[in-house]
């Protein structure tokens, strides 16, 4: 995926945030993943129709892309699974991520586009648990 694109996956409740994160031409994930939540007050106060919500969604999407190397549509599952950092992943295992993602699929009544198996699952774990002991 182009990185210029990173932003244009978001759906239409992000409008704001995005069209203000490409005029300050914030649209690198790298550099969306590193902003500190002071960086995210300061332009939540600066633009106010950008939500601080939506900007802290926007970062753990970006560092799920950016540590993980899972793709935005994955990270935004995670997000909607309700892992919302790379340390909220570490701690469980495949099963619990698949009857999160199965949780989510039945509440919408839909089957998600990306094929996701146990497998994959337990890849993403171990990564983030690497990545936690890095730290």
């Amino acid at each position: 995926m182009i990185e210029e694109k990173f932003l244009e996956i978001l759906p239409e409740n992000f409008r704001h945030e995005k069209s203000f994160l490409i005029k300050k031409k914030l649209d690198d994930f790298k550099r969306l993943s590193q902003l500190s939540d002071s960086e995210l007050n300061i332009i939540q106060r600066s633009h106010s129709l950008c939500t601080l919500n939506n900007l802290k969604k926007i970062r753990a999407i970006a560092n799920f892309k950016n540590e993980l190397s899972i793709t935005p549509y994955e990270s935004y599952l995670l997000l909607h699974c309700g892992i919302g950092s790379i340390q909220s992943l570490s701690i469980l295992n495949p099963y619990d991520l698949k009857e999160r993602i199965g949780r989510l699929e039945r509440s919408l009544r839909t089957k998600t586009q990306t094929n996701i198996t146990l497998s994959t699952l337990k890849d993403w774990i171990k990564r983030a648990n690497k990545i936690c002991k890095s730290i």
